[in-house]
């Protein structure tokens, strides 16, 4: 049984990997641990394995693993990748790094009036629902321009991409990632300031280097990296 290092240094040469084949720097594809229901002892070996970018989804779980002693002192960077509701933005806010989870104008609005309270910023991503899943968080596509003036002009907080959780079909994920890369050039082309929106975070264990082909910058791997949870 491979080591979480063992396992993050096959990730990284397969990132390595899927960049070279279509041409993309490496540098350019962040991988994201996603360290949700694994315990401190577990992220600090990933992290004293040079891992410095994890993923967590609940609320509470992230906030007992952030003040765990083993992790509290570290230079981590935490990404929140689960469904955010809007009464859980106050538990959060200057607590990560990057909210990926956020899919209605309510809860931006709140994290906007959280950062403006406490006089800080915010960086946040939109989940679109490109596979058109009812199980699945997320705006619709024919949403995302429509709504988005509302979401550029809220102060104290930057939309800085888009988030999807494709299709376990490969052949449908494929074109889920492209739609969302597509969704991302729309979206840039009505920004008062495109150059803020630079991530597409998308993909996971099981396809992340379809994703990175189709211009991932944030990759979302926890089971290849910690095992089934």
């Amino acid at each position: 049984m491979e080591s979480i290092a063992e396992n993050l240094a096959a990730i990284r040469q397969r990132i390595d990997a899927a960049c070279l084949k279509c041409h993309r720097d490496p540098s350019t594809v962040r991988l994201i641990a996603v360290s949700k229901t694994k315990q401190a002892g577990q992220i600090r070996e990933a992290f004293d394995a040079g891992q410095i970018d994890f993923g967590e989804s609940y609320v509470q779980e992230f906030l007992e693993k952030k003040s765990d002693p083993l992790l509290e002192n570290q230079p981590l960077c935490w990404h929140f990748i689960g469904h955010l509701q809007s009464n859980k933005v106050r538990s959060i806010i200057g607590a990560v790094s990057l909210i990926h989870g956020i899919d209605r104008l309510s809860t931006a609005e709140e994290l906007s009036r959280r950062a403006v309270q406490h006089d800080m910023t915010a960086d946040y991503l939109l989940e679109v629902n490109t596979s058109g899943e009812s199980s699945k968080y997320g705006l619709k596509p024919e949403e995302l321009l429509h709504q988005a003036p509302s979401f550029f002009k809220l102060p104290n907080c930057t939309l800085r991409g888009l988030m999807t959780i494709a299709s376990p079909d490969p052949a449908l994920a494929r074109y889920e990632f492209r739609r969302l890369r597509q969704l991302l050039d729309e979206l840039k082309g009505v920004a008062p300031d495109p150059s803020f929106l630079t991530e597409l975070s998308m993909g996971m264990s099981q396809d992340f280097e379809a994703a990175i082909a189709e211009g991932a910058t944030l990759v979302r791997v926890g089971t290849a990296i910690f095992g089934w949870r």
